[in-house]
């Protein structure tokens, strides 16, 4: 399954962080997936084109970036995540940190790697959990099979990545970050645009419901009336 096609590219590197801006100003994206998935390399790709093979195993880097999206200036702020997502003693403040930044996200990839099936059976726990914090289910969750080319040590069919992504409602795609940087770019735009509706939408929502209706005039006619038996049943 391919993304729609985007009606043009984003402008990537070099590109300045985008200072901090109002709330609502602001599209919040967060990577998530267990660990050596690719998760940094693809944030890193999308942001500047580049492939960088091997990372320090992270902490939780925000990278904040101004992009280019159907001929406006973005802002987007995209959260990396460690990849420790088992309930274990030693994880339990990672997982603080993972609940924390999932109630902060507003769009959602989860990665897993074609070449590790315990990297895909990950996938699922996270995404019932990003329902339990937004069940709103517009909100956008892409479940993206990464490393597409080391096709000889596949472990994970794409037919089963097909499969659980329409059983949780999501989309899916397989991509190789290190040969195929305009797919990389696509998810990323796709999940952008996704978002800026859902604000959109909830903006439009908001202000409906903050509308006071105004009171209905009185009838006139129905005023005298009234005030006609009034009369009479004094006089009476």
């Amino acid at each position: 399954m391919r993304l729609p096609s985007m009606s043009q590219p984003f402008l990537l590197a070099p590109i300045a962080e985008c200072p901090p801006g109002p709330p609502g100003a602001q599209v919040r994206l967060a990577v998530l997936g267990a660990r050596g998935v690719g998760k940094s390399a693809l944030i890193v790709r999308f942001l500047t084109k580049r492939f960088i093979g091997d990372y320090e195993p992270n902490t939780g880097n925000l990278y904040s970036r101004l992009v280019h999206l159907d001929g406006d200036h973005v802002a987007v702020q995209i959260q990396d995540t460690p990849g420790c997502i088992q309930v274990q003693e030693d994880c339990v403040q990672v997982l603080d940190s993972l609940s924390r930044c999932v109630k902060w996200a507003e769009g959602f990839l989860l990665v897993y790697s074609i070449t590790d099936y315990s990297s895909y059976q990950s996938v699922q726990p996270l995404y019932q959990h990003i329902r339990k914090v937004h069940p709103d289910a517009r909100t956008p969750i892409i479940i993206v099979g990464n490393k597409a080319d080391l096709l000889h040590a596949r472990q994970v069919q794409a037919k089963e990545g097909l499969q659980l992504a329409n059983e949780l409602g999501s989309l899916f795609l397989e991509i190789s970050t290190s040969e195929d940087s305009q797919g990389v770019c696509d998810v990323f735009q796709y999940l952008c645009k996704e978002v800026s509706k859902l604000q959109h939408a909830s903006s439009t929502d908001r202000r409906r419901s903050s509308i006071i209706p105004r009171p209905k005039s009185p009838n006139m006619q129905d005023l005298k009336r009234r005030f006609k038996q009034a009369l009479s049943s004094k006089v009476k």
